[in-house]
């Protein structure tokens, strides 16, 4: 029999009207938040299937934009988010697509900071407030945003998933799950390690300066 949480019973903190579309969308946009460092000049956004349809309605665009902005899905300033985007200087652009994906609430989100560099994630809502991110910059991955993550693309060569395990040990942060993704042997890879405990700024440089193999570091 399963155990039920409270969570379970009455859902997730959030403001309404909707737990998938609204609060779920919130937690995509804090994901992509992630990916850029400092000032994020400009947003793309495109919904589809239930999210495209019924997104207007449900302010599914206005949540993503405030979970990009750094608002969290109880906090009422969702509603104005673009106004809010407007007063940061962050350009939004929303579209509404009808290709058909494999997950009804589906969001492509493209990041770009001021320094030109962009981010694009694919994240899905799954009810409850609950998501999974599906793709970052046309890598398939998976994970939930439940823990405290790290976010690694690196060169797919021997040594490195140690080196990184080294450096989090060492700091003191245990890792909860881990997965490795890749496009094709000694190439790209994206590896997604799931904490106990926060990643701060102090593990990414260090991560940075002592893994070369490591293109890109982030936390969630």
């Amino acid at each position: 029999m399963k155990d039920f949480s409270v969570f379970d019973i009455i859902g997730p903190r959030m403001v309404g009207p909707s737990s998938s579309h609204t609060a779920g969308a919130v937690r995509i946009g804090l994901v992509a938040r992630s990916f850029i460092k400092g000032h994020i000049s400009s947003v793309e956004i495109t919904l589809y299937g239930s999210f495209a349809d019924t997104g207007r309605g449900h302010g599914t665009d206005r949540a993503i934009v405030a979970g990009i902005l750094g608002v969290e899905p109880d906090d009422p300033r969702i509603k104005y988010s673009m106004l809010l985007a407007k007063s940061e200087d962050m350009a939004v652009t929303v579209n509404y697509s009808h290709e058909p994906t494999d997950h009804p609430n589906t969001a492509r989100i493209k990041v770009t900071g001021d320094d030109n560099k962009s981010f694009t994630i694919v994240g899905i809502s799954i009810g409850g407030g609950n998501i999974r991110i599906i793709e970052i910059n046309g890598m398939e991955v998976s994970f939930g945003g439940d823990y405290p993550t790290l976010i690694a693309f690196y060169n797919d060569v021997p040594g490195v998933i140690s080196k990184v395990s080294t450096v989090l040990a060492a700091m003191n942060i245990n890792i909860a799950f881990m997965r490795v993704f890749r496009q094709a042997k000694r190439k790209e890879a994206c590896m997604v390690i799931e904490t106990d405990a926060i990643i701060n700024g102090e593990v990414l440089d260090v991560l940075s300066n002592c893994v070369e193999e490591i293109a890109e570091v982030c936390a969630i």
